[in-house]
């Protein structure tokens, strides 16, 4: 039975396809859908797309040869599988009407099988992009958030226990907070949290996650490892750079001068970050690395990503030091304990967004962005911003961790999460997928 659950998906997806199409039109006489937003979005949307795979590389580049395939695996069958999902139940618990009045999830039976994409409706908050545009945008986010993960685990993780465990963590996790930031009717969102385009949804909720998993699963039985492919390790970076620019410019809705600001603040914290990542390796006597660069050019994206349309470029250029450092120190202190984060998602992703959340209180700007009614950062003189980050950090935090590390025991219930020793020792390219780079 347990080896039948990956398919079941499937057949209830083609069920649901074959007795619920969505096919009638929706027309709102006041539609403004713009081309030129229209079109930004659509490049951004497959910017975003191009970042999963980008990931893959980058993971996949720093494994052992023998768990290349499988590493870049758990990222690419995100695409599948979080979309399926997505399609059927997953943009409706995320951007449905709220349940209730309780800010944390939508209603399922709102977009139920993408009913209503079809005409000029529109996202209340995107009004110039078409509905289903703005839901397929919204999915790519969705795919790659749960791909960040995989990199605490890598190496010892058997496959269907993972798509059980992805599964989950997209119903639980992802959608409650993706609800509660992005929704007008959400609990964060009326708190007045700013998240430009994920840095407490995608990067805080992977990087907990990220770290229950490396508790959970417990260490590899030979840590120690070389990359087997830097040269991917460098195209994944180059891919994810690119697709980040989607990913936080077309966060802004359109073609504008909030997304040209978005895509300044976004290559300015990334340069500064790689910059700041190898120059610190320096200072404490290593070599300036090509890994090295890489993982700060990705912090310094990660941390820009929540802040990328509040701050100005100056700004960034902080965000991007600060964040390179602070998450540098943090992988030295976790390579002195017993901690395996594998490929140490929780002190870039995690402790980077959260850094970048953070400091998104401090600089956020309302002349940057009239569309902050929050109010400015602590850095002019305004606490009300900063605070409200600092207690959303505590409370996101303790949400993504204690229900990540819920559902891994739910997950490991069903179907054993870790591999064998053997298994282990083989490669889980063999042992898991029966192919070999």
């Amino acid at each position: 039975m347990k080896k039948l659950l990956p398919f079941l998906l499937l057949i209830v997806a083609i069920v649901l396809g074959l007795v619920f199409p969505s096919v009638d039109v929706v027309e709102v006489a006041d539609s403004k859908i713009d081309t030129g937003d229209t079109a930004w979005l659509l490049v951004s949307t497959a910017l975003v797309l191009l970042m999963t795979p980008g990931l893959a590389f980058f993971y996949g580049g720093m494994v052992r040869k023998k768990n290349v395939i499988s590493t870049m695996l758990q990222s690419f069958i995100c695409m599948g599988l979080i979309t399926v999902l997505w399609i059927v139940f997953g943009f409706s618990l995320a951007f449905g009407e709220d349940v209730n009045g309780w800010g944390i999830v939508g209603n399922p039976s709102t977009f139920f099988m993408m009913k209503g994409m079809v005409g000029n409706a529109t996202w209340s908050l995107m009004p110039t992009v078409p509905l289903v545009l703005f839901a397929m945008f919204q999915l790519k986010f969705a795919v790659i958030t749960p791909a960040l993960i995989t990199g605490a685990f890598a190496e010892r993780i058997r496959f269907n226990s993972y798509l059980i465990f992805l599964t989950l963590f997209m119903i639980f996790i992802y959608v409650p907070l993706a609800h509660a930031t992005w929704h007008p009717n959400g609990l964060l969102f009326g708190k007045g949290v700013l998240d430009f385009a994920g840095g407490t949804v995608v990067h805080m909720s992977a990087g907990w996650a990220a770290l229950a998993s490396a508790i959970f699963l417990k260490g590899r039985n030979t840590p120690e490892h070389t990359p087997a492919r830097i040269s991917y390790v460098i195209l994944g970076t180059g891919l994810l750079w690119f697709g980040w620019f989607g990913f936080n410019a077309g966060s802004a809705g359109g073609a504008g001068p909030l997304a040209a600001t978005a895509l300044a603040t976004t290559t300015t914290a990334s340069a500064a970050a790689a910059m700041a990542w190898v120059f610190f390796d320096m200072f404490n006597g290593k070599k300036p690395s090509a890994v090295g660069a890489c993982i700060g050019a990705v912090v310094g994206l990660v941390a820009i990503t929540p802040a990328a349309g509040f701050v100005s470029v100056p700004h960034s250029l902080v965000i991007g030091t600060v964040a390179a450092i602070v998450s540098n120190l943090v992988v030295i202190w976790r390579s002195r304990t017993s901690l395996d984060d594998t490929l140490d998602v929780f002190p870039c992703h995690g402790v980077g967004g959260m850094v970048g959340m953070l400091l998104t209180g401090v600089f956020a700007s309302q002349n940057v962005n009239a569309g902050n009614t929050t109010g400015n950062g602590l850095y002019f003189g305004d606490t009300k911003l900063f605070t409200i980050h600092l207690f959303t950090l505590i409370g996101v935090s303790i949400f993504a961790f204690v229900g990540s590390y819920i559902l891994l025991l739910v997950t490991n219930a069903i179907s054993p999460l870790r591999v064998t020793a053997e298994e282990e020792a083989l490669g889980l390219d063999a042992t898991q997928h029966d192919e070999e780079l």
